[in-house]
């Protein structure tokens, strides 16, 4: 049993460090928890800023529920980047509901957040216990934005679109490709989840603040039908997404359809393993650290009702630092009061989309939200 209430499992990934890198910030004691104790070492050493003056140790463990139950013994919450999560995330999920303490994690599968409300939400719910999945850029600013437009009464539509620019991470194009192959990306209609056409293809969105169009994708159907579907100001909510990258987004689909076609026939352990090859020869080395001049990140959302608008852009920079600043917030918080809703539920839901919102901004990820409303 470790003293430290937080534990960062996958810690020696790239999301992972940055974590610690936020949790140093906040003066959270925390363990550096992976499957490597070589890697985790070398990776914190090297690569987290500022590791040298932060209260922390490392603790190497098996993939299994009775060995992460141990590891968080004693633990208040566990930060979990280890993807992808429909995969490996349910023995997360159930170690730590046996050990007692918070989940949280990064995943953009929207297969993995559906079976975390199904599955284990009101199990977490019971246990007084918080179970937020997808805390991270590509889905908490943007729902900060929709919160935003929420605020105006009388909306119950919403229209999300996130970019980014840059690459993404090894994991997380092992994890596109993975969640594409298993499960149907779905939006959110009339309180009714309804798949994307799979043979939809790119679609151009108008992005705020340039006059090209830019091109999306469903991006796995994303948090956002997920945690709005039991909200009852929301009847309708849409997402879609993409890098800023136009040469880059006309690959992905021609990327994804090739490696379905080629894993169609595949017994489940050949197909991950030749969609993990797929992704590293699309990223196959660690993306350098962000540089907010070409990291830069736009989350828009336009919400609507019968007689009103609303619309609120995010413009912001360093996409994965956002993701782990959120992480070791949510942590720095758990530690200190209870979440605002326990069992299943969104960053927003659990700590409050102006107290998000003030994280960011306080740590310059974020500008000041440009939201205008017509009635």
């Amino acid at each position: 049993m470790s003293e430290k209430k937080v534990v960062v499992y996958g810690a020696s990934g790239y999301t992972g460090r940055l974590i610690c890198e936020y949790l140093r910030e906040h003066h959270v004691p925390f363990v550096a928890a992976g499957r490597s104790q070589e890697k985790l070492e070398s990776s914190l050493a090297h690569n987290v800023a500022g590791v040298e003056t932060a209260d922390y140790e490392v603790r190497t463990v098996e993939h299994d529920v009775e060995s992460i139950a141990e590891l968080l013994d004693g633990a208040s919450v566990v930060l979990n980047t280890v993807g992808p999560f429909s995969t490996l995330g349910p023995t997360v999920v159930e170690a730590a509901l046996r050990a007692g303490v918070h989940y949280t994690d990064t995943t953009g599968e929207q297969d993995w957040l559906m079976a975390c409300d199904e599955q284990w939400g009101e199990r977490y719910a019971e246990a007084g216990l918080l179970l937020s999945p997808g805390i991270a850029q590509m889905y908490t600013t943007g729902e900060i934005a929709a919160q935003l437009c929420l605020e105006k009464p009388g909306l119950d539509t919403l229209d999300i679109a996130v970019f980014w620019g840059g690459s993404p991470t090894i994991a997380s194009t092992e994890t596109i490709l993975v969640n594409a192959a298993s499960s149907a990306a779905h939006y959110l209609e009339q309180n009714a989840y309804v798949p994307f056409d799979p043979a939809q293809g790119l679609v151009p969105l108008v992005v705020p603040g340039q006059h090209e169009l830019a091109q999306s994708l469903p991006w796995g159907g994303t948090s956002h039908p997920v945690w709005f579907r039991r909200d009852p100001r929301v009847a309708t909510c849409k997402a879609q997404g993409g890098v800023f990258n136009a040469a880059l987004m006309n690959g992905v689909p021609q990327i994804v359809a090739g490696a379905l076609e080629a894993t169609k026939d595949m017994n489940a352990d050949d197909r991950a393993a030749a969609l993990t090859a797929t992704a590293r020869q699309v990223m196959d080395r660690m993306p350098p650290r962000e540089n907010p001049r070409v990291n830069k990140s736009l989350d828009s959302v336009h919400a609507s009702g019968p007689l009103g608008r609303a619309h609120c852009v995010i413009h912001g920079n360093s996409n994965y630092k956002q993701t782990g600043l959120l992480q070791a917030y949510a942590a720095y918080a758990l530690l200190q009061q209870p979440p605002r809703r326990v069992g299943f539920a969104s960053g927003c839901q659990a700590f409050g989309h102006h107290e998000l919102l003030g994280v960011l901004r306080s740590f310059g990820l974020v500008s000041t939200p440009v939201l205008t409303t017509q009635d």
